[in-house]
């Protein structure tokens, strides 16, 4: 009698392929008072994912050769900020750290105010501003450290409203002159005692 064949069992594609990681993605929310009346946006692509190496540095501004994300503005510096991953020490969550690159104008990330080349730590959800844009972040963590995504989306109305962030709002030296200040601490000098 004739021995049975051994089955022999191959691994599928399914089995082989590697595993999925799932990516962190940067989740972008755009406002701009005037974004209908002008092309301000039209070099991002919304509703889409956008899958980047975790090595690159991600500029944004108005100079095409040297921005990933390109705001049609001239009041938008060529290089307006750049975002960059990294990883904490004996971290396995990829955080975003920005950083200003505009010489003239302020970078505004929730109430931290970043000057040229400063740089902060971007929080899981904040909003950040420069002249008259407004950006929603918010932040979903995934696994993979090679790479993560980007998505963009339009907000049909300011973001400070919609999400009732506090507005900093400057106080004059010489004191309140309104009442859309008058709850606002002022500094007083100990002879106005």
């Amino acid at each position: 009698m004739a021995a049975a064949p051994i089955p022999v069992h191959t691994m599928s594609s399914f089995e082989d392929a590697d595993t999925e990681e799932t990516l962190t993605c940067l989740q972008m929310t755009l406002y701009h008072p005037d974004h209908l009346q002008t092309g301000r946006f039209q070099a991002i692509r919304f509703c889409h994912r956008e899958k980047l190496p975790s090595h690159k540095v991600v500029n944004f501004g108005r100079h095409s050769s040297t921005c990933h994300y390109i705001f049609q503005d001239k009041q938008v510096s060529r290089i307006q900020f750049s975002l960059q991953l990294f990883r904490d020490f004996n971290s396995s969550v990829l955080s975003f750290e920005i950083k200003n690159m505009s010489q003239k104008t302020s970078l505004i990330v929730d109430n931290h105010e970043l000057g040229y080349l400063n740089k902060v730590k971007l929080p899981p959800k904040c909003i950040l501003r420069f002249g008259d844009y407004q950006c929603l972040v918010e932040k979903q963590d995934g696994e993979s450290l090679t790479f993560f995504e980007t998505q963009f989306a339009l907000s049909p109305t300011c973001l400070l409203q919609e999400n009732l962030w506090p507005l900093r709002m400057p106080v004059p030296e010489n004191g309140p002159q309104s009442t859309l200040y008058s709850t606002l601490p002022t500094e007083m000098d100990e002879n106005e005692l």
